[in-house]
């Protein structure tokens, strides 16, 4: 949970104040035909402004080169800053790709082997670790490897905190079936800095952002970038602020920006850069068949043959579907606040960059991809990028009435609550309120409505507290987007 300010409009004037004077020469798409630069802003803020989404930034690959790049709208409505080319953004689930070049480097230093069991990397078993003890009585730990982890096909679930029980579990045989996992690029994560014997933070930037330019990119959150964060925008366009990361956490954490350093990294995967080209291919190759109807939610039992055509799949790290011009490599991105997509065709080297600070941004990426690059193939249905004008009526903001209660009744709530043994959340109070933090995170404002019952002005999740028959709290429950996530208080 994080600090929000109010909502804010932006109008059709102050994006219309933000277009560049300076004429780009027109950039050719896919299908051989060009799009002019006043075109590409028309459909741009066209697109903004029906969706209402703060800010875009947009690069486009014209054969490997930077045709087209551009930033659109807001970083701050409050106090109309514009959205910058050096504007640092939530990089979320693009971390995941950048994690897994550096994956692959390691490949080619040869002191990673991808088929090698993750365990023999570790001095004692997985299950000794408290944040996997979880799986101590399913062997099939054992038999996964860097390979499954970066293919998505480890069986673990997303996020362990999506499970009513809150455990970390193996939900099919590993390598038997794909099911997108951020538990399972943690774990790699343990094994890098294992053998490594370093850690993350440090590694991505020895290994990945310095080599490649990336000056304003970084695995946690940077004074230097005080000067230029984008603040994320909720449904609403309720300001979330900006990410606050104290660690390194390579399924989402990276920091970066839109232009001036995420597309130096795309660059370097499309001109395979820092890898030896059979790395690169063998990253950028078909591991697994993708059959199931979404992506999300990933354990979702049903199949479809809707993407059989484009043979969809996963690479290591990548998504891949094929098109009529060849292979096409994509990651998306999606986190509180901001929404984010890349799509490459590896043969041409035509793609682009779309990276926002809106959580409605995956409105606007179909008809982005259809008009800037005649890219119709990409799995829209697959990925939940809804377009926004088929999207239900946004629900209205719930209202909220804030009462007065004892002190001594807040206190009771005060404590630690566990979602897993690294993943702590901390209720403090403050004055007439409960504060709510997660590890380290800034802490965000709960106010009462009811004596168990709280609310953030800011956002639409509500939290309650569980007691026993002795009256005592056993734990709270954080209702937020239709779930219902339990997390139980420690002793």
């Amino acid at each position: 949970m994080r600090t929000r300010t109010g909502i804010r409009v932006v109008t059709i004037a102050a994006f219309a104040g933000l277009l560049a004077s300076a004429r780009q020469p027109t950039v050719k798409r896919l299908d051989g035909s060009a799009i002019s630069p006043e075109e590409i802003d028309r459909t741009v803020l066209r697109l903004m402004r029906a969706a209402e989404v703060t800010g875009v930034g947009i690069s486009i690959f014209d054969h490997g080169k930077v045709g087209y790049l551009k930033a659109y709208g807001f970083r701050d409505t409050q106090k109309k800053l514009p959205l910058t080319k050096d504007s640092v953004m939530a990089g979320a689930s693009f971390t995941k790709v950048v994690f897994a070049y550096l994956t692959m480097q390691l490949v080619d230093d040869g002191i990673l082997d991808l088929d090698k069991p993750v365990q023999s990397y570790l001095p004692t078993p997985l299950p000794d670790y408290p944040a996997y003890r979880d799986l101590a009585a399913d062997p099939r730990y054992t038999k996964i490897t860097p390979r499954m982890l970066l293919s998505h096909t480890s069986g673990f679930p997303n996020f362990r905190g999506l499970n009513p029980d809150l455990k970390l579990n193996i939900n099919f045989e590993p390598a038997s079936r794909y099911a997108y996992s951020g538990e399972g690029i943690l774990l790699l994560q343990l094994v890098v800095e294992t053998i490594t014997k370093r850690p993350l933070k440090d590694l991505m930037q020895d290994r990945v952002f310095q080599p490649l330019g990336m000056s304003r990119t970084s695995m946690i959150s940077e004074e230097r970038f005080e000067n230029d964060y984008a603040n994320g925008y909720d449904e609403w366009q309720r300001s979330l602020g900006h990410q606050q990361r104290k660690s390194a956490n390579a399924a989402g954490s990276m920091q970066t920006t839109t232009l001036s350093d995420f597309t130096k990294f795309m660059q370097a995967v499309i001109e395979g850069k820092g890898l030896r080209k059979s790395t690169r291919e063998l990253m950028l190759s078909p591991q697994i068949r993708i059959s199931s109807k979404h992506q999300f939610p990933t354990l979702e039992a049903s199949t479809s043959n809707e993407n059989k055509a484009i043979r969809l799949s996963y690479a290591l790290g990548w998504g891949l579907y094929s098109s009529p011009y060849g292979k096409a490599f994509f990651k998306e991105g999606h986190d509180e606040g901001f929404r984010n997509y890349t799509v490459v065709f590896d043969k041409s080297k035509d793609g682009i960059v779309i990276m926002t600070n809106s959580s409605n941004g995956e409105g606007i990426f179909k008809e982005l991809l259809e008009t800037l690059l005649r890219n119709t193939f990409t799995p829209i249905a697959w990925e939940g990028f809804t377009p926004h004008n088929e999207l239900p009526p946004r629900k209205p903001l719930p209202v909220h009435t804030e009462i007065v209660l004892d002190p001594r009744l807040l206190d009771r709530l005060v404590g630690r609550y566990a979602v897993s043994p690294d993943l702590v959340l901390v209720v403090t109070r403050r004055d007439g309120h409960l504060g709510l933090r997660e590890n380290d995170e800034p802490p965000g404002e709960l106010f009462p409505e009811a004596e168990l019952r709280f609310f953030s002005k800011t956002a639409d999740d509500v939290v309650t507290f569980d007691l026993d028959s002795q009256g005592r709290v056993t734990r709270l429950v954080i209702h937020t987007g239709g779930l219902d996530i339990p997390v139980n208080r420690m002793e």
